[in-house]
């Protein structure tokens, strides 16, 4: 399919800016024409993980960042009200890094080895 680049970006500005950045690139080491042995080679390490409220909190820069999680998640009903003030009291007593040290953007995948 082909598509006028100028009609491209002006539907699609943030993606053609992230294209034409290069910033987001990602290797393709090997293709393999075998799915079971393609499936076999590939991480399974988060395959259905969940992320948890500390998950969450590690993520977070502030205690008002922090806070916001803790309380979208009783709203959500993801967590007790009990187990949010618990973890509101260890916010305010020893601050964010308590819970662990920051989850940077890309986590999982360099933990998984891409």
């Amino acid at each position: 399919m082909n598509i006028d680049k100028r009609y491209f970006k002006r539907m699609f500005p943030y993606l053609a800016q992230e294209l034409e950045s290069g910033e987001n690139k990602i290797s393709i080491d090997s293709v393999r024409s075998d799915i079971e042995s393609g499936e076999k080679t590939a991480s399974s390490r988060f395959n259905g993980y969940n992320p948890d409220v500390i998950d969450f909190l590690r993520r977070c820069d502030t205690k008002e960042q922090a806070d916001k999680i803790i309380e979208y998640l009783v709203q959500k009903k993801e967590i007790s009200q009990q187990y949010a003030d618990k973890l509101k009291k260890q916010l305010q007593e020893k601050g964010v890094r308590s819970f662990g040290s920051k989850k940077k953007d890309g986590y999982y995948l360099r933990q998984a080895g891409y």
